[in-house]
């Protein structure tokens, strides 16, 4: 039996022994089988809950390659085991697990924000292994922010207990919930590409996550900017757990160590820019093309820069500027006008349909 059957063995063994299912050991246990699902591998389990019960199925996994780490999808539905159709309820147990976890990501994420109004902010820490230690979060977030999380603020889900934590701060709601699976549709593999900076581990990062915290903060009424600093608050405590890989947000993968560098300018009451607004930049034989992600969520369009004749370095230092200005100064952009930092500066401003997001952007001629 390889490592990776044995640790599968020892996770479904745990599960089974949870209250919520058979409360105790089983009384045995063997491997089944394997099976490919999604490019992930899945082990098929028969117990018994006691000697003289009969056989019953139950799946364990997925895992990439020869890792360890699985994405959560442990399950039985104490169904009667027959090596004739133990795979065929094993996919049908997968296949069900997965539908849950993505319906109730999608239904959070529609709950948390509304891309459409300034104010709500939300992201995605990506884990290594379906845990949430509550207790830690709250600790981390009472040393580094001075910020309390009841106690009472857990819910549970399918019987286990802080699975979510839900509390107030402010008059602002802070969410954050475990999503044993991945971030649906590939998206945090795909959009880590984005992140020129640390392209290749922010890569592997999302790659290897196996199950993600859904990190969000409503502002109810209060200003963009304080929701905006709660969440950075928030999302870099989460960051600090030993499961932590890193975190989708704004359109881009950040690493754990850049996001709570940045996190920490507050402490000397600087506005943390780079964990709210992704700044990419795109070059090709037309010049140096730029984009922010992030500025929806204060109630501003986004910026972009197509094609520009200036280096790399100037154009980011512009929008760096620009997204600075509008956000923490309230800076209004309208279409037909201009925009400069000098007297003879004068940046032309045209709102139109995006290149590079989604919807409306504010092209800045540079």
């Amino acid at each position: 039996m390889t490592t990776q059957e044995q640790y599968a063995a020892a996770v479904m063994e745990e599960w089974l022994s949870h209250p919520q299912e058979l409360g105790k050991k089983p009384a045995k246990l063997e491997n089944a089988g394997s099976f490919e699902l999604y490019g992930l591998r899945y082990y098929i389990f028969k117990f018994k809950k006691t000697i003289f019960d009969s056989w019953r199925v139950a799946v364990c996994g997925g895992y990439e390659g020869d890792g360890l780490g699985h994405c959560g999808h442990i399950y039985s539905e104490m169904e009667s085991y027959d090596p004739a159709t133990a795979q065929e309820k094993c996919v049908a147990m997968v296949e069900k697990i997965r539908k849950y976890w993505m319906d109730r990501a999608k239904e959070q994420e529609k709950e948390s924000q509304n891309t459409d109004s300034k104010g709500g902010f939300v992201g995605f820490v990506l884990l290594s292994a379906p845990e949430f230690d509550v207790e830690a979060f709250r600790k981390v977030l009472k040393e580094d922010w001075g910020i309390e999380c009841p106690e009472d603020a857990g819910k549970s889900e399918n019987g286990k207990e802080g699975v979510t934590v839900v509390f107030e701060v402010d008059g602002m709601m802070v969410t954050v919930g475990l999503m044993e699976a991945k971030v649906p549709n590939g998206e945090a593999e795909y959009w880590a590409n984005s992140n020129f900076m640390t392209r290749e581990k922010s890569v592997v990062a999302a790659k290897n996550h196996n199950a993600h915290l859904l990190t969000a903060v409503l502002s109810r009424g209060a200003s963009p900017l304080e929701a905006g600093k709660l969440f950075v608050k928030t999302a870099s405590s989460c960051l600090k757990a030993s499961n932590a890989l890193g975190i989708y947000d704004c359109g881009t993968v950040w690493l754990p160590e850049d996001f709570i560098r940045s996190a920490m300018v507050m402490k000397e009451g600087e506005f943390p820019l780079a964990d709210l607004v992704f700044i990419g930049l795109y070059r090709d034989e037309k010049g140096v093309s730029s984009w922010t992600n992030g500025l929806n969520a204060f109630g501003k369009e986004e910026l972009e820069i197509v094609a520009s004749s200036h280096s790399a370095s100037e154009v980011y230092d512009l929008m760096w500027n620009i997204s600075s200005y509008v956000i923490q100064e309230g800076a209004v952009l309208r279409d037909g006008e201009t925009l400069g930092f000098t007297i003879d500066q004068k940046l032309p401003l045209t709102l139109s349909e995006g290149v590079y997001v989604e919807g409306q952007s504010m092209k800045i001629g540079f």
